[in-house]
């Protein structure tokens, strides 16, 4: 992946998390790149490294909402998933307006990061547990500009200090989310 200058706009949103990773200690390696909206155009850019994430923005029956982060590669089966997530009902996406409003996100820059704006009451993040056995996950630092990387662990640690325990999804290889 070839680095470029950010934006000033990217820096500005990256920039409050970069230092509250710093001020927790964290370790962290951002990258900064051209946007990337989609896995697809990551993976143009990066190849096939693991621990690469795709977020989904989720919103059960009862408007409760969710924040799925997986291994960019997992195969989601949305007609099911609320049942491992404890959501009611059939679960939709979250409009972009909601997205901005709980997370400080646009869409393309949905990461698990956000929990940085997010308050403890208004989402539940919720992880998937094979993502958490890569060496490192990699996450948008609030913008879709940049790649931060950490520690699965860290990425827990950060999340805790933010005001959220994500649920951490174990299912097994037989039963995709």
């Amino acid at each position: 992946m070839t680095a470029i200058e950010p934006s000033a706009e990217a820096r500005q949103l990256a920039e409050p998390l970069l230092q509250r990773l710093a001020a927790l200690g964290i370790a962290e390696k951002t990258h900064w790149h051209r946007p990337h909206f989609t896995v697809e155009e990551s993976r143009k850019d990066r190849g096939e490294a693991s621990g690469h994430t795709k977020n989904l923005f989720l919103k059960d029956k009862k408007s409760r909402y969710f924040l799925v982060t997986v291994r960019d590669d997992a195969e989601l089966d949305l007609k099911g998933l609320h049942r491992h997530i404890g959501a009611q009902g059939r679960l939709s996406f979250g409009s972009a307006e909601k997205m901005e409003a709980l997370l400080g996100v646009s869409p393309g820059s949905v990461t698990a990061l956000a929990a940085l704006n997010a308050k403890a009451d208004a989402i539940r993040f919720v992880i998937e547990e094979a993502l958490l056995a890569s060496d490192l996950v990699h996450c948008h630092p609030l913008t879709n500009e940049a790649t931060t990387s950490l520690r699965p662990a860290d990425l827990l640690s950060f999340m805790r200090a933010c005001g959220h325990d994500p649920l951490i999804l174990n299912v097994d290889g037989t039963n995709p989310l």
